[in-house]
């Protein structure tokens, strides 16, 4: 173990000398890898937040003479993916002439558009508002960071005088000061003014620290945060109990997760009350340790210090009072105590807004609460999507560490209103708010297909999740599943979907299900009963067994399912969509078939029993008839081909030719049949249907409803 990885005890030493050397002489080269080095170590910057730079010469393409260009990361990228089409280039010198036309800290947004005259690769990025904050510095390789610790000293009260003892001088101190021109002047006079420093600490905001290659830089930037870090530990407990001492006691592990996931269905009701949000839950110890403590009272109310964290937990959060162990069993009254809550911090986040806005503000945003946090329990957090949601609550954890460390040394500060509306509100925010792309067609909606770790109902989820919805992948074979999980988050991401165990015949399983689904993604909004099983017989060879088996399974499952879905759908009020994968047999009499036919038959009008009951709820039921889905369908295991194939007179291999002959398409299905009727179903265009059938047979005749 080299020096240098046994001298970092709060950060992490990463570098690799012979990686590195493959790299010499490739600045641009470097900065990536310096940059993905240092976003793969949360405790140095979280998601999306910080940046890093490098300057070099190139070659001018007009002139073809050796001109200094700036690598910076571009707006929106995180740097512990960055790549290099995630870079912006600017010329230098092009950049740092824009003082010439800059009209002062009042018209700030005007330079924006100005870096685009600095550009030196036309494909790259486009620049972020921090350019001007690495541009005007002279050093080579910088980075700008938003660890916590570093946040700690720069949100205490006296954090410009820690600063300066904890580094003897060799730290300068800039000032709160939104990102801009602007404050790329002020890091340029706080180098003049202290020749030598090796960093500079942005009152409230973070750190910026550099070196004269991208490993002096890398090195500098950890020895700066092991400094802050090691202050802080050992000054926790020097002024008293952390937080003030604890407060209440955390119900046990198994017990937060209960509670957790019986409430998230219910605020997420009330976060979605201007558009569907997807949920986030954590009981890290560091978050129990904030939310049981004296001290949550005082300071949730103050907000987050620094722009990164606010920018995505809002001004404040919503902290719940409820008891840690509260019966939360009557939904009604717990929606009626928890309503005037939800009313309190929708009033006060308007009157914030209406206090601080401008003439050109935006409009006001969402006014729900972003991060709700539960005594005892854990802490939630609501927003556009999973990533989204879990990055929130991963940024309120870093803003807890902040408030930790600043009130052991000092006592901590967050930033004015008004301040903190000028970032969230911010034109040039709006604008990259703008560019986003826009939903999809089920953005925000969370869907619980059965039997989809194979066959049709894989393709269902595979189709929602790329419409934009968060799946929970189930079935009753372990090895099934985890090949299953593993594939939808080699194709999606690890925020698209959640894998649970289901069995369709058992009542436990199924809630837990849900549990898991309230857990992972705060609630569910569509539930497709698909899972199947399939015998073919005549009637003189079918056993009692088997028609128990198909019931339990089709009939039954069907059943429990929709009753556990519609309890969390009721919760959240936000009506939903329960679609059951049927089949042509519910309609058409055929041989060998008086089980499975009966079977879906009865599936059938349980579906429209449960459209006529659920409608006042907004719930829509529908169903989908396939027919003949060969092409990788589990049904077709167990002498099923088998047996039809009997009924009809002909081989096994006939029969997908067979199937395909007989409907007036000659077509044969396939599961993304399937799957697309689903989707038809629930991605909007067909909101106010219910109780209908969807035949996907290639046209059967004698199927037509009439």
């Amino acid at each position: 173990m080299s020096v240098e990885t046994t001298r970092f005890k709060h950060v992490s030493y990463l570098w690799d000398e012979a990686e590195a050397a493959k790299l010499a002489g490739d600045e641009v080269a470097l900065l990536i890898y310096r940059s993905n080095l240092l976003g793969a170590d949360l405790r140095l910057t979280n998601y999306g937040g910080g940046n890093t730079s490098c300057k070099a010469m190139a070659k001018d393409p007009l002139t073809e003479e050796e001109t200094e260009v700036m690598w910076i990361k571009g707006s929106g990228g995180d740097i512990g993916t960055l790549t290099r089409s995630g870079l912006a280039a600017l010329y230098v010198d092009r950049l740092r002439s824009l003082q010439n036309v800059y009209r002062g800290i009042a018209y700030e947004d005007e330079m924006v558009e100005l870096f685009n005259h600095c550009i030196y690769d036309l494909a790259s990025k486009a620049p972020s508002i921090d350019t001007p904050l690495h541009g005007f510095l002279p050093f080579k390789h910088i980075d700008h960071l938003h660890p916590d610790a570093a946040i700690a000293i720069a949100a205490a009260k006296d954090g410009k005088k820690i600063t300066q003892e904890l580094f003897n001088g060799k730290i300068g101190w800039v000032e709160w000061q939104r990102p801009g021109f602007d404050l790329g002047l002020k890091l340029k006079q706080c180098l003049d003014e202290n020749p030598g420093i090796r960093g500079i600490m942005l009152g409230s905001h973070g750190l910026f620290t550099w070196g004269d290659t991208a490993y002096e830089s890398y090195v500098n930037t950890l020895e700066v945060i092991e400094t802050c870090a090691e202050y802080l530990e050992q000054n926790y407990g020097k002024k008293g109990p952390v937080f003030g001492g604890q407060k209440i006691q955390s119900l046990a592990e198994a017990d937060r997760k209960k509670q957790a996931a019986a409430l998230a269905p219910v605020l997420r009701g009330f976060c979605s009350s201007e558009r569907h949000m997807i949920g986030h839950f954590t009981d890290d110890s560091r978050v129990l340790e904030f939310i049981n403590s004296n001290d949550l009272g005082r300071l949730a109310p103050m907000g987050t210090s620094c722009p990164d964290h606010f920018l995505r937990t809002k001004i404040s959060p919503l902290v719940l009072d409820l008891k840690p162990d509260e019966d939360l069993s009557d939904v009604k009254a717990l929606k009626e105590r928890l309503q005037p809550a939800f009313d309190a911090y929708r009033k006060m986040y308007s009157d914030y807004y209406e206090t601080c806005k401008h003439p050109n503000s935006p409009a006001i945003r969402d006014r729900n609460p972003v991060i709700i946090l539960y005594p005892g329990v854990g802490m939630f957090s609501f927003s556009k999507d999973k990533q989204t949601a879990r990055v929130a609550a991963e940024f309120y954890t870093n803003a807890i560490n902040v408030m930790k460390g600043a009130e052991a040394v000092s006592e901590y500060t967050s930033l004015p209103r008004q301040e903190a509306f000028d970032i969230e509100y911010w034109l040039l925010e709006e604008a990259k708010l703008q560019r986003m792309p826009k939903p999809k067609a089920l953005s925000g909606k969370i869907a619980l297909v059965t039997g989809s770790a194979g066959g049709i109902g894989k393709a269902i989820a595979k189709k929602f999740a790329q419409e934009g919805a968060c799946v929970i992948i189930n079935d009753i074979n372990q090895e099934r599943l985890d090949t299953a999980i593993e594939e939808f988050k080699k194709q999606f991401g690890k925020d698209t979907a959640a894998a649970v165990i289901l069995d369709v015949t058992n009542e436990a399983t199924i809630r837990q299900a849900f549990a898991d689904a309230a857990l992972a993604f705060g609630g569910i909004d569509i539930i497709v009963n698909n899972a199947g099983i399939s015998i073919s017989k005549p009637i003189t060879d079918h056993t009692t067994a088997d028609w128990d088996k198909l019931y339990d399974i089709l009939v039954k499952g069907q059943f429990m399912v929709s009753k556990a879905g519609v309890e969390v759908l009721r919760k959240q009020e936000l009506g939903g969509d329960i679609v059951n994968i049927v089949s042509k047999n519910s309609i058409v009499a055929g041989p060998n078939n008086a089980g499975y036919g009966s079977a879906k038959a009865a599936q059938a009008h349980l579906s429209r029993l449960l459209a006529a009951e659920l409608g006042s709820d907004k719930i829509r039921v529908n169903t989908v008839n396939p027919d003949a889905v060969i092409a990788d369908s589990n049904i077709w295991a167990g002498g099923w081909a088998e047996g039809r194939a009997k009924a009809y007179g002909i081989t096994v291999e006939e029969l997908p030719a067979y199937y395909a002959k007989r409907t007036l398409l000659n077509e044969i299905i396939l599961p993304e049949d399937i799957a697309n009727a689903c989707f038809a179903l629930t991605g909007g265009l067909l909101n106010k249907s219910t109780g209908n059938i969807i035949n996907v047979d290639g046209g059967v005749a004698m199927a037509f409803t009439r």
